[in-house]
């Protein structure tokens, strides 16, 4: 009895065990990628909290603040001044030191050697800001604070990614002590070369805008391309070619290692030590890292590198890796050195488009035979017997030399039939690549950009062999002889012409509403599919995949109802009015420099994002912070109508005649009725101030249910006039604060009209002005109105069948590297 206990125990262990490893075996993959997603997600964490730690202290900011430091990087002029970023050593406040980030982003507004006082210091100095100065300069500074809005650029998570803490600029005025130059340190020798660099090209190209593309793809300057070439780029979907990529460092790469493997071959003692294609590979990537490091170093560089470096470690190991583990290990790789590249449009339009190429395998095998091909053309053989070469009758040898010059002529008429051949494969098998990623692509570059270029696969086929091929290394060797930087201009001219012919259609490119995230993944595996090498009738499946995320529209608000999107465009009015078929949108923003506005970097990708097509731009006055993107938005939306207050001779008027605001304009549309309620037609004979212009729109839905007041910046003395004239059209429901909540608004008498539940202010944080004032806020909480600030808020949504929300960009997407103001 006790033996059969004892053997039905043992084969229950056994038994037992042998459940345990069918069952392990079967869980440690899972188990292991769980246990990596874990400690990637722990070590991330613990990452951003260490970098957190050595955040602005709050106290600091908008303090005159004494800081020693270095120029860490080659300085970006503009018409307003320089931009830099600063390596800072050491700090002081009133005398006594502080502690600053290590690396902050400034400003030397006004031209970085221009001063009301001409110091001695700065009047000594005759050369530009340069990388690997040390200076000792008065800062006032502020977190990292961009602007929040639906589908717009994360500038926070930028400067995350980039190490910078804090933003401000330099204090120049004769109360503050005056910037010193300290000397020059070696501390950033590849950033001076770089400058050195871009200041030759500049000094050579006479054109500023060929020399502005040159610098980006030789030094990776960026800034330095126009926003008009932007456009262009973007527009025919070759921007990515503009600045040093993933795509120039591989071809980079690739051309070192040809010419290594080259120069090596012909030593038979570096053979013997090491193989031509292990030096070759090496060398390539070593050579394509310093170029990264040369071009400035950039995140897309860096990832860049790092994955040429894990498969550069495969090959040399001997893994033969099939090419799907190869693509996750270089993805895994990158985002150990940065897991935050998971956020970045670039990680994921550069990993999808290598993987689909690997996936179709398209062009591989045309290209590998073509190859072929051309090694046996290098080396034909002789077609007749060397004897015959030694003859001694010389009619014999003229008759065939005669017959070897025909078969020459012939062998070269076939050597060039085999070029052309080989030519068109390589052009097919290149053209049928950009057509596979193109469309495969197209999901994510509507998701991304919420735009998709017509012409891109025709430009990019044109654009790539001859930026790579001709304008890159003509530029790189400018850096040994200065005039082929002028043979670039050349090239960079007829690209110019070939792309604005193709941009200038207006179906050149089309504007989708952005997608829901699912309907983009599901979108992405049907452009996959269809790219797929597998039969037509299975690679069609991907299309009912691919449909629904380019025919998705926009909620919209019911008939009788409307919504109000206050965008946080910083110091400047930006309001979106939307009814059930129709828009408006209240001021265009600031302008910031002559290169960057509110319209072009956020109320252009605000539109598109949502598929507007606007019926009417209202600016209501002439101040640069509320006609600042008129233009940039006037020009993507050319059906719109231009109402305004602004004089005949604006410059905006050349884009759009405007038709004048005056009181007692009124509309309707889909049950929503708008009035303009100032100014009065006398206004306009008079000689007043343009905020005294501003245009007043009401909106209200049927039977006043719901009223919302835009104001402009309209004065107490207009609110007066208001309140005398107009007082039962003023009492609304929400209310965009008057002149950003300036103390010369806000008035107690027209709180007291208008009466509102709700009041956004739409202002910069820390603005120079101090938007909005305390002693206003005051009158807004003693009447029990909720303020609603762009600031802390970001873009602020209001509705009129919600009337008591709003809304906040910033609460409902909110993330731990955004600074919260409060």
């Amino acid at each position: 009895m006790v033996f059969l206990v004892n053997v039905s125990v043992i084969w229950s262990y056994i038994a037992i065990k042998k459940e345990v490893w069918w069952f392990a075996r079967r869980c440690v993959p899972a188990l292991a990628i769980a246990a990596a997603l874990a400690l990637g997600f722990a070590s991330t964490g613990l990452r951003a909290l260490h970098f957190a730690q050595f955040a602005l202290d709050a106290k600091l900011e908008g303090r005159d603040i004494l800081a020693t430091g270095v120029v860490a990087a080659m300085p970006h002029k503009n018409e307003s001044g320089t931009r830099f970023r600063f390596k800072v050593e050491a700090a002081t406040l009133d005398g006594q030191p502080v502690v600053l980030p290590a690396l902050i982003d400034l400003s030397w507004y006004g031209g970085v050697f221009k001063s009301e006082d001409a110091w001695a210091e700065l009047s000594r100095q005759d050369a530009p800001l340069r990388a690997g100065e040390r200076w000792q300069i008065t800062v006032r500074l502020k977190a990292p604070h961009g602007t929040r809005n639906p589908h717009g650029f994360d500038y926070e998570l930028w400067s995350w990614e980039q190490g910078v803490q804090a933003t401000g600029y330099v204090r120049a005025t004769g109360r503050d002590i005056p910037p010193r130059l300290l000397g020059q340190t070696w501390s950033a020798p590849v950033e001076q070369l770089r400058q050195t660099v871009r200041d030759a090209i500049y000094a050579r190209v006479p054109n500023p805008r060929w020399a502005g593309v040159i610098a980006a793809l030789v030094v990776g300057d960026q800034n330095a391309i126009e926003r008009a070439d932007w456009d262009i780029y973007r527009a025919t979907g070759v921007a990515h070619l503009m600045s040093i990529s993933g795509l120039h460092i591989t071809m980079f790469a690739w051309a070192a290692a040809l010419l290594v493997g080259w120069l090596w071959r012909k030593s038979y003692r570096l053979c013997s030590a090491v193989s031509a294609p292990s030096a070759a590979l090496v060398c390539g990537v070593v050579l394509a890292g310093l170029y990264a490091l040369f071009s400035g170093w950039g995140l897309p560089a860096q990832r860049t590198v790092l994955m040429l470096c894990t498969v550069a470690l495969l090959r040399l190991a001997g893994a033969r890796w099939p090419w799907p583990l190869v693509w996750l290990l270089a993805m895994a790789v990158v985002c150990v050195g940065d897991p935050w590249a998971l956020l970045s449009a670039g990680f994921w339009l550069s990993f999808v488009a290598v993987g689909v190429l690997f996936t179709s395998g398209s062009g591989w095998s045309e290209r590998a035979g073509g190859a072929g091909q051309m090694r046996n053309l290098a080396s034909p053989q002789t077609p007749y017997p060397a004897a015959n070469m030694a003859s001694s009758n010389t009619t014999e040898k003229i008759a065939h030399y005669d017959h070897m010059t025909l078969t020459s002529v012939g062998f070269f008429v076939k050597m060039r039939f085999w070029l052309f051949s080989w030519l068109g494969k390589q052009a097919a098998a290149m053209f049928k690549e950009q057509w596979v990623v193109t469309l495969a692509l197209a999901p994510l570059s509507v998701l991304l950009f919420g735009q998709l270029s017509v012409v891109g696969l025709l430009a990019n086929a044109l654009a790539i062999p001859w930026v790579t091929l001709v304008v890159t290394p003509l530029g790189m060797a400018g850096i040994l002889f200065a005039p082929l930087w002028d043979a670039a201009a050349w090239s960079l001219q007829a690209l110019d012409w070939l792309l604005r012919g193709m941009a200038s259609p207006g179906w050149a490119q089309l504007s989708f509403a952005a997608p829901p995230l699912w309907l983009a993944v599901l979108a992405t595996a049907g452009g996959l599919l269809v790219a797929t090498p597998l039969p037509w009738f299975v690679r069609w499946l991907g299309a009912p995949l691919l449909l629904p995320m380019f025919l998705i529209t926009p909620q919209r608000p019911a008939v009788g109802e409307f919504e109000l999107l206050a965008a946080d465009i910083g110091q400047g009015n930006a309001v979106l009015v939307r009814t059930a078929t129709r828009s408006l949108l209240y001021d265009a923003g600031p302008r910031f420099s002559r290169e960057s506005d509110a319209g072009q970097r956020t109320l252009v990708p605000l539109l598109r994002a949502f598929d507007e097509k606007l019926d009417t731009l209202v600016i209501s006055h002439r101040d640069a912070d509320h006609i600042g993107g008129a233009a940039a938005v006037l020009n993507m939306q050319p059906q719109a109508k231009l109402l305004s207050s602004i004089e005949d001779e604006h410059e905006l008027q050349a884009i759009r005649p405007a038709q004048r605001c005056v009181a007692g304009q009124k509309w309707a549309w889909d049950g929503v009725d708008f009035e303009i309620l100032h100014p009065q037609v006398a206004d306009y004979e008079r000689d007043s101030k343009s905020n005294a212009m501003s245009c007043v729109l009401r909106i209200s839905n049927v039977g006043n249910k719901q009223t919302a007041l835009l104001t402009g910046d309209i004065e107490a003395a207009q609110e007066a006039s208001l309140v005398e004239a107009q007082p039962g059209k003023l009492k609304a429901d929400i209310l965009l604060v008057p002149h950003h909540g300036s103390k010369t608004s806000s008035t107690d008498a027209f709180l007291d009209t208008v009466q509102p539940k709700l009041a956004l202010v739409q202002a910069g944080y820390r603005n120079r002005f101090q938007h909005p004032v305390p002693q206003v806020i005051a009158r807004y909480t003693a009447r029990t109105i909720q303020v609603i600030d762009s600031p802390r808020c970001g873009a602020a949504t209001w509705r009129s069948a919600a009337p008591q929300m709003v809304e906040c960009e910033r609460e409902v997407n909110r993330r731990y590297w955004q600074h919260d103001p409060r």
